[in-house]
C-alpha cells in the first residue's frame, strides 16, 4: 500500500532522514519508532506529502506522492502529533470544512461528516467550540479529520500523547477497530502501547532504519536476559559470571553503597542459565538478592538497536532548510 525508497532529507548541514526504505501492505498496524530527533516526524511528513524529500519517493497504492498528484494525497489521512484544529469553530463545521478542502460535493460533504461523528462517538458535541472539548475529545476531532475523505491509509503521530489512562484506551480501541479497514503507521513513544496493537514495528534513529520486522522476531533476536542482585567482591564476580555455560554478556545495571551489585546477563537460554548462575552464587558463598530472568522486549530491542544513534548525522553541504526540527 505504501512503498518508501531511498528518503532523504536534510535540514541545513543536518541529515534528518538518510536513505530510508520500507513497504506497508495493505491492512497492517505498524509501529514507527525512534528516539527524539531520529526522524520520525520528518519522515511521516513526506509520507503525506506535507514535506518534499531531497531524493528518494514515496508511492501509496502504485501513485507516487507528489503536490499535484491528489489520488495519491487523497489517499493518506494524517494525525499529525500537534492536531492543527481551528478551536474557535464548532465540530461540525470545522469538519464540513475539512471535507469541503478535500473536494467533496455537498451531500458526499454531509454523508462523511455523519460517518466521522458516528465512528468517534462525537454526536451531542458538534455543536461545541472545539477549544471546549477535552484533550481526549480533541484527539477524537483530530482522528475524524484524519478519516474525512475515508482514506486507505493513515498515519498517526502521538495520537495518545497527553490524554488520561482511560481516554488512552479509548483512542487505542479505536485505532484498532479503524485498522481493520485501514493500513495504519503508528508513532509513539509509549513502547507498551506499541506492543498492545502492532505486530510489526520499524525504529529509525540517526535518520536511518535500524529493525523492521514482526515484534515477536526482533525481541526474540536479542536474546535472554537474567538480573543478579549479590553482595560479593565485584572484581570475583565479574570474572566468575562470564565464566558460566550458556552466558554471552554480562553488564553492571547498578552499584549499591551498600556493597550489592547488580547485574544484567545476556543469556542462551534463561532458565537453565539462572540455575547455573544460582549455583555458583551458592558454591561462592556470596550472598543472593535478586536472581530473576526475563525474555527480551521490545524495550530491550529499542534500547539496543538505538544506542548511541539518537539524532540525525551531521551532513556538511547539504541542502535544506537551518535550524528546522527533525
Amino acid at each position: 500500500m505504501i512503498r518508501v525508497q531511498g528518503l532523504t532529507k536534510c535540514y541545513g548541514e543536518v541529515r534528518a532522514v538518510d536513505d530510508v526504505s520500507f513497504e506497508l501492505r495493505a491492512g497492517e498496524l505498524v509501529g514507527f519508532l525512534g528516539p527524539n530527533g531520529a526522524g520520525k516526524s520528518t519522515t511521516m511528513r513526506m509520507l503525506t506529502g506535507y514535506l518534499l524529500p531531497d531524493a528518494g519517493e514515496v508511492t501509496v497504492g502504485g501513485q507516487p506522492m507528489a503536490p499535484d498528484n491528489m489520488e495519491a494525497r487523497a489517499r493518506i489521512g494524517y494525525l499529525p502529533e500537534h492536531t492543527p484544529l481551528y478551536r474557535k469553530m464548532r465540530v461540525d463545521r470545522y469538519l464540513e470544512f475539512v471535507a469541503d478542502v478535500h473536494g467533496l460535493g455537498r451531500a458526499h460533504r454531509r454523508d462523511a461528516v455523519e460517518r466521522v461523528v458516528h465512528a468517534f462517538d462525537l454526536e451531542g458535541y458538534t455543536t461545541r467550540r472545539i477549544a471546549a472539548l477535552s484533550k481526549g475529545y480533541r484527539q477524537r476531532v483530530g482522528l475524524a479529520q484524519a478519516l474525512i475523505a475515508d482514506p486507505d491509509v493513515l498515519v498517526l503521530d502521538e495520537p495518545t500523547s497527553g490524554l488520561d489512562p482511560a481516554e488512552i484506551v479509548r483512542i487505542r480501541d479505536l485505532i484498532v477497530e479503524l485498522s481493520r479497514t485501514k493500513t495504519i503507521l503508528l508513532s509513539t513513544h509509549v513502547l507498551s502501547e506499541i506492543e498492545e496493537v502492532c505486530r510489526r514495528a520499524i525504529i529509525i534513529a540517526g535518520g536511518q532504519i535500524v529493525a523492521d520486522g514482526s515484534i515477536l522476531e526482533l525481541a526474540a533476536g536479542e536474546g535472554d536476559f537474567v538480573t543478579l542482585t549479590v553482595d560479593g567482591g565485584e572484581a570475583d564476580v565479574l570474572e566468575a559470571i562470564p565464566e558460566v555455560d550458556g552466558v554471552h554478556s554480562v553488564s553492571v545495571a547498578g552499584r549499591g553503597s551498600n556493597g550489592r551489585l547488580r547485574l544484567r546477563i545476556a543469556v542462551e537460554e534463561r532458565f537453565d542459565v539462572a540455575a547455573r548462575v544460582g549455583a555458583l552464587v551458592q558454591a561462592r558463598g556470596w550472598t543472593l538478592f535478586e536472581l530473576t530472568h526475563e525474555a527480551s522486549t521490545l524495550e530491550h530491542v529499542f534500547l539496543e538497536r538505538t544506542r548511541g544513534l539518537g539524532r540525525a548525522r551531521q551532513a556538511p553541504g547539504a541542502p535544506g532548510e537551518n535550524g528546522a526540527s527533525a
